[in-house]
């Protein structure tokens, strides 16, 4: 029993893909198992790697685009089905790939009728579309249209002020987030002090990265993060004490910093999105409408705030506290906090 223990122990954690298949062009799903953790071990990993799939993998997208002669996004063209939004919006599907970190342009250039996909686009060096078949826009006419589009490398969402915008530019609300989906599960294996788990991971991603290739970027960056932790020195540090003024003094003069952690939170939270919540569609749906974006958006409303907000039913206040308390261990202040 002893030697079995031992060899356990000692036996080193080791990953393996269990299933890969492509769904569609723009659908890519892995499935990994990764084990012996000891207990506790692969909740950790399961929870750091999901964190880091969603919001360190980098992606690429459009996140401008221009069109000649148009006076505002809601603008609509003669001999064009669409209105100018909801070109950009169809935009914002398109899902490139991206070789290079620098900031690209694409250009279309059609001339009706026609319906436009992401196929009818001039793509620069080391870009391409995942799939060509995305629709873009309906030409009804015999008329030429142009768009320029701006292709970045990012991680994440981005929401910009339209108003900074002039000439016929508009922002795309850019997902840059390959990874669209992370789950994982944890079973356990053997007895008494033997015991070990084993984790599986599941990935989908949208086709400009395989699930595999998603999963060790994650790795990456889980390994870089903490890495300026590993260079502290006990002399960079700064510490207070209470009721102590030759200690706060001495604190006081010197160069490094103390930062507080509730501020740090909340920048955390300020970039944030609700998606992250996975919350039932309802619920997410009417939060948007709201204008509520991210979670310290979210923490400006009470448990009674949230109640007032149109279609938000206790249910879904429930669904929101639950989410909250199990990704991010918050709650939803008690007191009201925000009239609408």
């Amino acid at each position: 029993m002893f030697t079995c223990e031992t060899s356990i122990s000692t036996q080193a954690i080791q990953w393996k893909c269990v299933e890969s298949k492509t769904e569609s062009k723009r659908l890519h799903y892995g499935r990994f198992v990764v084990s012996p953790f000891k207990r506790g071990q692969a909740s950790t990993v399961g929870i750091a790697m999901r964190r880091a799939s969603l919001e360190e993998v980098q992606g690429t997208s459009i996140t401008c685009a221009k069109f000649r002669g148009v006076a505002h996004e809601y603008s609509t063209i003669t001999g064009i089905q669409e209105t100018i939004h909801d070109v950009s919006v169809n935009l914002k599907e398109i899902v490139p790939k991206s070789d290079s970190n620098d900031i690209k342009e694409a250009i279309l250039s059609v001339t009706g009728p026609k319906e436009v996909t992401a196929g009818d686009t001039s793509l620069p060096p080391l870009v391409e579309a995942i799939d060509d078949s995305q629709y873009i826009v309906t030409i009804t006419q015999p008329i030429s249209v142009n768009i320029e589009s701006k292709i970045e490398k990012d991680c994440g969402y981005r929401i910009e002020n339209s108003d900074a915008y002039k000439n016929g530019e508009f922002p795309v609300d850019a997902v840059s987030m390959p990874v669209r989906n992370v789950n994982y599960s944890v079973h356990l294996f053997g007895s008494g002090r033997a015991t070990r788990e084993t984790s599986f991971i599941e990935i989908w991603t949208n086709g400009s990265l395989t699930p595999d290739e998603a999963i060790s970027e994650a790795a990456e960056k889980l390994i870089d993060l903490p890495t300026p932790f590993l260079h502290v020195k006990r002399e960079d540090v700064s510490y207070s004490y209470s009721g102590d003024d030759e200690s706060s003094s001495a604190s006081a003069g010197s160069s490094s910093q103390v930062y507080d952690v509730d501020e740090l939170e909340g920048k955390l939270f300020e970039n944030t999105f609700i998606d992250q919540l996975e919350l039932p569609a309802r619920a997410f749906n009417c939060l948007k409408k709201a204008e509520i974006h991210t979670i310290s958006d979210l923490l400006n409303y009470s448990r009674e705030d949230s109640s007032k907000i149109r279609s938000f039913g206790h249910k879904s206040v429930d669904q929101v506290s639950k989410a909250l308390w199990e990704h991010f261990a918050i709650e939803l202040p008690k007191n009201e906090l925000h009239i609408n």
